[in-house]
């Protein structure tokens, strides 16, 4: 199961992190929710294989903990989303398709 396309639209803003919203559910550990909103990572199925961080050639990427998280312990964090310059080098690498970049979604920080 892929990272939802529409998920502004079928999800609510629920916290933030790292200068990035978190969009909902969660419900640590298990649910971990949508990190960041121009480059969105499914924190509930990606497995932190590293390839975005890898191939991304702007470091928009950052690892992150997510102890007990039933798919992996790390997680790929858009902590950098507002450097992201469209390539979709990431989209395009990720095992899972978790990762989900939208040039017409806002690149800024609130």
């Amino acid at each position: 199961m892929a990272i939802d396309p529409h998920f502004e639209r079928n999800r609510d803003v629920v916290d933030r992190h790292e200068a990035h919203d978190v969009w909902g559910p969660v419900d640590e550990p298990e649910t971990l929710g949508i990190h960041g909103t121009h480059v969105a990572v499914d924190f509930d199925i990606c497995i932190g294989d590293g390839a975005c961080l890898e191939d991304c050639p702007v470091d928009v990427f950052e690892w992150t903990d997510s102890p007990d998280h039933p798919e992996s312990e790390i997680k790929a964090d858009p902590a950098n989303e507002s450097q992201c310059i469209d390539c979709m080098l990431c989209v395009d690498v990720c095992p899972v398709d978790a990762i989900d970049v939208d040039p017409g979604r806002s690149k800024r920080t609130r």
